[in-house]
């Protein structure tokens, strides 16, 4: 009878793990290795904004464009591509009419509303949207791929209920560190050498995360 129930328990296991839905997980590559990040179902318009343009390829070549140590790293910036470094922090996607987005007044690029929840703060490893002020964004739209990754170990809390966060790192916050200690131009905090990303959708499972990176789903997913 033991061995009976041994043998269902194992048979249980598999099945539950074979089963396991898998989760799509967003991988930026670059120079100093790679960063991945979990993007939350309770940012939806964030999160499918996000997979859309990866999928599309536009992240690649993007830059991190803006580092602050002890702060955060910023880069998703289409301008970052071209050699001019003064309108790095402007760009954003073409504005199509698509859902859930509004043209800027200023370019044909495109914001996506604010979806600001109390219960997600600015952790370390947290990844938000960047946006313009509230003087010309009172709405706090943020920018359309524009994004920042927060690296300082106690977070920064002064930035909640202001941006979005919409996503956190799994695996990779050596690298953001590395980024965030790079030689730069304290003018704008531009890095002296361009920082170049590759972003992939990859697919997983969590508890291969939770094996390997010793990672747990977050309670608001």
């Amino acid at each position: 009878m033991k061995r009976i129930s041994i043998v269902l328990s194992l048979l249980a296991c598999f099945i539950f793990t074979s089963c396991e839905q898998e989760i799509e997980l967003v991988k930026i590559h670059t120079d100093f290795g790679d960063i991945y990040v979990y993007l939350y179902d309770a940012t939806p318009i964030h999160k499918a904004n996000f997979i859309k343009l990866a999928k599309s390829g536009f992240f690649d070549g993007t830059t991190f464009h803006r580092i602050i140590p002890n702060f955060m790293i910023q880069g998703g910036d289409p301008n970052s591509k071209d050699d001019n470094i003064n309108n790095d922090g402007e760009g954003g996607p073409e504005y199509k009419g698509e859902p859930n987005t509004f043209k800027d007044p200023n370019s044909n690029t495109y914001t996506i509303a604010a979806e600001i929840k109390p219960d997600i703060k600015h952790k370390y490893g947290s990844v938000a949207g960047a946006r313009e002020g509230d003087d010309v964004n009172p709405e706090k739209r943020s920018s359309g791929s524009q994004f920042y990754i927060v690296e300082n170990k106690n977070g920064t809390p002064h930035l909640d209920g202001k941006y979005t966060v919409f996503g956190e790192v799994v695996y990779g916050m050596d690298v953001v560190e590395k980024i965030a200690a790079q030689p730069k131009n304290n003018a704008n905090n531009r890095p002296m050498k361009d920082i170049k990303m590759k972003v992939e959708i990859i697919k997983v499972k969590p508890s291969a995360l939770s094996k390997k990176y010793k990672w747990t789903m977050p309670d608001h997913k």
